[in-house]
């Protein structure tokens, strides 16, 4: 038994010494993954900027090994250097002078570190760095210097290099830069370490940024507090932000336009949106304001070597980039990217993308501890809106504008400012009912504004026709009394105006009196509150006139004239006075010399040529047509190649897409568009439009697209063409013109009433009759139309039916001279003297005091 027992005892042994080598063995094993994990936690510390986690971490990796110690007080060194630049941050401007008692100790492990020689020549470089930044707090700049010149910044390895190490790099260059500048010198070393110093930066915040999400996606999903942004700091900041600020101020706008694009092509991340917000909001407003098209250069093209943006005193100064980097930001790229071919364009690309980060990142809450947030996101913004603003407004698209500021609403509540854009760019893109409920708006928000409100009754008079909302804001600023000050005259002048169209749409001859009678009196008022404003003594001798008192018209007429002698609807209305009093030489003098001065107002033109008519005969009329459809195609270019061989050969023909225009309303040729707008009328574009989108639906012209405008203003022309050509007794000419107007707009009355007038030429009464009552089923109340159907009704013997249409035609409009006279003819007809002899006086009396076209041509409006 001992025998055995003592064979045994050996081999016993054996397996005890290989479990405890097998022990030693992955003991050894532990601590060095045990190490490897704990400097990669000291590594992702740095690069996230958790300084509160180093000292535990370096009391841990101190435990480990002695030779330690050295690595440990570079750590240490480095997050209470940190720590202390975040708690007393430095500000920009500033000097920093003289040593501070809580930096001692950060001296002190710095100098341990660097003087024991134990550290690795990474770690010895970075120590440098360190007590460089640390001297350049201390305001030691000479010392900054020379720590930097022992590392010598661009032999620094960017490729391979730890993350937090490229932020020290970067910081290292914009802290050169700032004791260069101290020290004074060269410029042109100044702006390399703060270009450097930027791209390391970027590059450093795309590698965090991506270590960040990849540890994220790595780590167990355990609830904890959600990743924060990276902390751009003093240092850098100042080397994103510094180095296009020096390219401005020598002038260099070339070089700081490039930089500034450098910038926003870099990949983004989120601690630099606010950056590149910033960035790209300034950079269009130097596209919008300090850049032509001519010495715009595209993106991805090389900036001109001269450049007329550059000052011309300091070509000397110039910088030009001589450095490369190892490792450079990332950019975007790619195919079928967008890339700007103008300076508009690029800004409006740049405004959009800001608007669209102000929108996201929009602070909206009202309550206190979010005020300062708040004000700051709604200041930001509404730079980016006001820039909107200015490249929209200049190609006209204040639709888009509209657009975008509607986006805006989320910041605007009690904010006048925004309210205010939004209704401007409404009234511009043609909104005018939206304008005016945004108008109530900056009403309510800022009462004691006149201006506001005056804007509202614009809309209302114009456009909308909304004469009891018009009447309401003029009231607003007439009570406003003493704080309305100049503008309480123009308070007067709107409501004026309100009663002067309320006595136009009046179907009553007493409540026209009454309304007349209260457009005097506020247009009187408005004249003494201000009796140097022009068009104050204009609308009081408008209504004067549109009242038939045509001397006293003359006065006021010429006392506006005397005020601003070159207003064009002043000389009209003189124009028109005198044709009143049949003077017709002197009143195609004061035409033509208005037309000298607006060679391209139409207005005038109709009126010339009803008085060419008159005093030159019916051909030099028809020379002024051709000077108008000349006019027309040169002013407007729009022209279409096909020709149908019919009408005039003073043109070719232009036809519109009719999808669109035949759901317009043509106004009345004696009446033009840009005079005022009747309630009828309103109601009959609707009676025509329901019509026109028929009529549209069975013709096959292929359309055009384009402003709606011109082709009404070309319907027009043909119609007056086509009177001249009535007054001539050329049918053939007339129909051949009425046709033009007609593949413009073909169920206009204004149409029907011109083919009636020819028909009626051509003996064809049926024909005629026909006409008429189709014009007067989409307008009832076309006076014209119903005083030539009177007649033709009176040559059929019908006369009860004669009679009632032209007394209607009387109510609708009191002075139209030829409705009375046809009138007295149907009451003679039915042997009833003593009336029609009142209706031929009263027909005598209107006649004398009658325009070659009515006075309401000219338009009233503010």
């Amino acid at each position: 038994m001992q025998i055995k027992g003592s064979r045994k005892a050996p081999k016993k042994k054996r397996i005890e010494q290989l479990v405890l080598w097998s022990s030693r063995a992955e003991w050894k094993m532990t601590a060095r993954k045990s190490g490897s994990r704990l400097e990669t936690e000291i590594e992702r510390c740095r690069s996230e900027g958790q300084w509160d986690k180093i000292p535990e971490l370096v009391r841990q990796l101190s435990a480990k090994l002695i030779s330690n110690d050295d690595l440990g007080e570079l750590l240490l060194g480095e997050c209470k250097l940190q720590i202390y630049l975040k708690e007393n941050p430095i500000k920009q401007g500033a000097s920093p002078r003289g040593p501070r008692p809580k930096l001692v100790e950060v001296r002190k492990h710095l100098t341990a570190a660097l003087d024991r020689g134990n550290l690795k020549a990474d770690y010895l470089q970075e120590a440098s760095l360190l007590m460089a930044k640390l001297c350049y707090v201390e305001g030691e700049y000479r010392d900054a210097l020379s720590h930097y010149s022992r590392v010598n910044l661009d032999d620094l390895q960017l490729v391979g290099a730890p993350v937090y190490r490229l932020s020290m790099i970067a910081e290292a260059y914009a802290t050169k830069e700032l004791v260069l500048r101290a020290t004074s010198a060269r410029e042109q070393e100044i702006i390399t370490c703060y270009e450097k110093s930027g791209d390391i930066a970027l590059l450093y915040l795309q590698e965090a940024e991506k270590a960040l999400s990849a540890g994220i996606q790595n780590r167990s999903p355990k609830p904890g507090p959600a990743a924060q942004d990276q902390e751009l700091g003093y240092f850098l900041e100042t080397g994103l932000q510094r180095a296009h600020v020096i390219h401005f101020k020598n002038g260099n706008l070339t070089h700081g336009v490039g930089r500034f694009r450098e910038i926003l092509r870099a990949v983004e991340t989120r601690t630099t949106q606010n950056l590149r917000m910033t960035i790209a909001r300034q950079l269009a407003e130097i596209l919008l304001r300090g850049m032509c098209e001519q010495s715009y250069w595209s993106p991805l093209e090389d900036p001109p070597t001269v450049s007329p943006l550059d000052d011309p005193t300091r070509q000397g100064h110039t910088h030009t980039k001589n450095y490369s980097l190892s490792r450079r930001p990332r950019v975007y790229s790619g195919e079928n990217l967008f890339c700007p071919q103008e300076n508009t364009e690029e800004a409006l690309l740049l405004l959009l993308i800001s608007e669209s980060m102000a929108n996201r990142d929009a602070v909206l809450s009202r309550i206190p501890e979010h005020n300062n947030d708040r004000i700051i996101s709604l200041q930001s913004a509404s730079v980016v809106y006001d820039l909107l603003t200015i490249a929209l407004g200049r190609r006209g698209q204040y639709e888009m504008l509209s657009e975008c500021l509607e986006r805006a609403m989320k910041f605007a509540f009690e904010e006048f400012h925004l309210w205010y854009q939004l209704a401007l760019s409404l009234m511009a893109a043609g909104k005018s009912a939206r304008a005016v409920k945004v108008l109530k708006e900056c009403i309510r928000l800022k009462p004691d504004d006149p201006t506001i409100p005056l804007l509202a009754v614009k809309l209302c008079i114009g456009p909308l026709h909304w004469l009891d909302e018009g009447e309401c804001f003029g009231k607003m600023v007439i009570d406003m009394g003493e704080k309305a000050a100049e503008f309480r005259a123009k308070g007067y002048l709107a409501i004026g105006l309100v009663y002067s169209l309320k006595a136009t749409d009046a179907s009553l001859r007493s409540m026209q009196e009454e309304y007349q009678r209260k457009a005097l009196g506020a247009f009187q008022r408005a004249q003494s509150l201000s009796p140097t404003d022009h068009l104050a003594a204009f609308y009081l001798a408008l209504q004067l006139a549109v009242s038939r008192q045509i001397p006293e018209a003359l006065g006021y007429v010429r006392q506006a004239l005397q005020l601003q002698g070159d207003d064009v609807h002043s000389l009209h209305l003189l124009a028109l006075l005198l044709s009143a009093q049949k003077h017709y030489h002197d009143a195609l003098n004061i035409i033509e010399m208005a037309l000298s001065e607006y060679p391209e107002n139409f207005n005038l033109l109709y009126s010339k040529v009803k008085l060419e008519t008159l005093c030159r005969g019916p051909e030099e009329a028809l020379l002024t047509c051709k000077h108008m459809l000349q006019i027309w195609k040169s002013f407007y270019n729009l022209t279409n190649p096909s020709d149908s061989g019919r009408g005039s050969s003073l043109l070719d023909r232009a036809i519109a897409d009719r999808r669109q225009l035949n759901a317009m309303t043509l106004p009345d040729f004696s009446d033009p568009e840009t005079g005022s707008v009747h309630a009828t009328s309103i109601a009959a574009s609707r009676v025509e439009q329901a019509l026109s989108e028929v009529a549209s639906s069975l013709q096959s012209s292929a359309p055009k697209h384009g402003p709606l405008h011109p082709w009404m203003t070309l319907a027009q022309i043909w119609l007056h063409a086509a009177e001249v050509y009535i007054g001539m007794s050329k049918p053939a000419e007339a129909t051949a013109c009425t046709q033009e107007a007609a593949n413009l707009f073909p169920t206009s009355h204004n149409v029907l009433y011109m083919r009636g007038q020819i028909a009626e030429m051509r003996g064809n009464i049926d024909e005629a009759k026909r006409w008429y009552e189709e014009a007067l089923s989409i307008n009832p109340t076309h006076v014209k139309t119903m005083q030539r159907l009177g007649l033709i009704l009176h040559q059929l013997q019908r006369y009860s039916l004669s009679e009632k249409v032209l007394r209607d035609a009387v109510q609708v409009n009191s002075t139209a001279h030829d409705v009375w006279n046809s009138l007295g003819e149907v009451l003679q007809a039915q042997g009833n003297a003593a009336a029609a002899t009142e209706c031929f006086l009263t027909a005598l009396e209107l006649e004398a005091s009658s325009p070659i076209l009515p006075f309401t041509i000219i338009p009233r409006a503010l």
